[in-house]
């Protein structure tokens, strides 16, 4: 397996985070949860209402919601393992903004994503332009839930 491995997370109703928080356990990973500076409230995650926080949000490519918090010494990580939400077909802005918060040149990034509805689709690829060149992405993959057994067939594949 790599060294120095981070599992970072945005999850906004905690699915997210209890699937990275067993891929950092199987992976013997750090383990980082991308923090919303304001906290999305039941209302701001409705879909359905097009004047919603996450609907603004994901209407607005330009949007980069703030993040509370940093990762300390992003530097020292080879790999970076990124869950999120799929939202509207792809990852919530709030990953954008963390991907644009670092230098990833040189590391491994790989996706994973939860979903209710829709499976990864382009949400990985469309995440390679908030980033430099030169990082390896490994194919994304969902994983709704988490089974250790499930997750350590993948982690022997992308690590």
């Amino acid at each position: 397996m790599a060294e120095n491995i981070l599992v970072a997370v945005f999850s906004a109703s905690g699915v997210t985070k209890r699937v990275g928080e067993a891929i950092a356990s199987a992976a013997g990973a750090d383990f980082y949860e991308i923090v919303p500076k304001e906290i999305y409230t039941s209302a701001d995650l409705n879909w359905m209402n097009k004047k919603s926080r996450s609907s603004v949000e994901m209407n607005d490519p330009s949007a980069r919601p703030e993040i509370s918090g940093t990762v300390e010494d992003m530097a020292s990580y080879d790999t970076v393992i990124i869950g999120f939400p799929i939202w509207w077909g792809i990852a919530p802005r709030i990953i954008e903004t963390f991907l644009e918060s670092y230098d990833f040149s040189g590391k491994t990034i790989i996706p994973f994503c939860t979903s209710g509805g829709s499976g990864v689709g382009k949400s990985d690829s469309a995440l390679h332009k908030n980033v430099s060149a030169d990082v390896k992405w490994a194919k994304g993959v969902q994983i709704n839930r988490p089974n250790e057994n499930e997750i350590r067939k993948w982690l022997d594949k992308v690590l």
